[in-house]
C-alpha cells in the first residue's frame, strides 16, 4: 500500500509544477485522496462486500467531488489533477500513468447489468477537463481526449479526439520530424503539437477571405483615384449609360 502511495505522490510531483512538497501532495491533493480510497472501496468490491464498497466510495464523493465506482479498476501511477466532477463507471478500466482533469466522465451508454458499458483507457492517456467518454470501447495507449469532447467511439494508440462528437486525428507516422523527446514529454491537458484539420481548414478559409477583401479595398481605392483623373468637361453622351461610360473611360486609362 505504502509503495503505491509513494508511486501517486512521485507521479504528481513529475507531473503538477504547482506541487511543491511531499507533504502538500499527501495533505492538499483531493485526486490522491479519492484514489487511495478508491482501492479501499475496490478491495471490499472485489471480495464481495458490496454494501461497505459503496459508503466509502460515497464517502470519497462528498470528501473530494470525485466519484469513483468501487468496482472500476485504476491502474498505478495515475494522476488526477484537480480532480472536482469527475465521475467513472463501474465496468471503467483505467491504465498505468494516464492522466485524467477536472468534470470528465467515463460513463455508458448502455442499461444492460453484466455487459461491459463504460470505456477502457489504455497506458498513458490524457483525458481534459470537461471530456465525455462514453460507451465500451478503449481508448489507446497514449492517446489524448480534448478538453469538452463527447467521445463516442474507439481511438487508436497515439491519436487525438477532439470536438462535438469527437474526431480522431491520426497520430504522426513513425519516423516523423518531430522530436523522440518531445513524443515522451507530459503534455498538459492534452494539448499537442499538432491541430484539428477542420479547425485548420475554416482558419484558411477565414484567411483567403480576408485576402479577398484587401484586393476588393484596393481595387476600390484604384478605381476612385482613376475617376477622380477624369479631363474637365468629359461627360458621357446620349446614348451612353453613366456606367458604360465610366467603364470606357477606365479601360482607356488603363491602357
Amino acid at each position: 500500500m505504502f509503495e503505491r502511495l509513494r508511486e501517486d505522490i512521485a507521479c504528481i510531483l513529475e507531473r503538477d509544477p504547482a506541487a511543491r512538497s511531499k507533504w502538500e501532495v499527501l495533505t492538499c491533493y483531493p485526486g490522491l485522496h479519492a484514489l487511495v480510497l478508491h482501492r479501499w472501496a475496490h478491495s471490499c468490491w472485489t471480495h464481495g462486500w458490496h454494501w461497505p464498497a459503496r459508503f466509502i466510495s460515497n464517502v470519497a464523493r462528498w470528501w473530494t467531488g470525485i466519484e469513483l465506482h468501487p468496482g472500476a479498476v485504476i491502474g498505478r501511477r495515475v494522476f488526477i489533477d484537480h480532480g472536482m466532477g469527475i465521475v467513472v463507471g463501474e465496468t471503467a478500466e483505467i491504465g498505468d500513468e494516464c492522466t485524467i482533469y477536472q468534470g470528465v466522465t467515463l460513463g455508458g451508454t448502455s442499461l444492460y447489468k453484466g455487459t461491459k458499458r463504460h470505456p477502457t483507457l489504455g497506458k498513458g492517456v490524457v483525458v481534459s477537463a470537461g471530456a465525455k467518454v462514453l460507451g465500451g470501447f478503449t481508448v489507446g495507449d497514449g492517446a489524448r481526449v480534448g478538453a469538452n469532447a463527447v467521445l463516442l467511439k474507439p481511438v487508436p494508440p497515439g491519436a487525438t479526439a477532439v470536438g462535438i462528437p469527437a474526431r480522431i486525428i491520426e497520430a504522426a507516422a513513425e519516423g516523423a520530424a518531430e522530436d523522440a523527446s518531445v513524443k515522451r514529454r507530459f503534455s498538459a491537458y492534452g494539448v499537442t503539437l499538432g491541430d484539428d484539420p477542420v479547425a485548420q481548414a475554416m482558419r484558411g478559409l477565414i484567411d483567403h477571405t480576408a485576402g479577398h477583401e484587401h484586393q476588393i479595398a484596393l481595387l476600390w481605392a484604384a478605381i476612385e483615384k482613376l475617376s477622380a483623373a477624369k479631363p474637365e468637361g468629359c461627360v458621357p453622351t446620349d446614348a451612353q449609360t453613366k456606367e458604360d461610360f465610366d467603364a470606357d473611360h477606365l479601360k482607356q486609362l488603363m491602357r
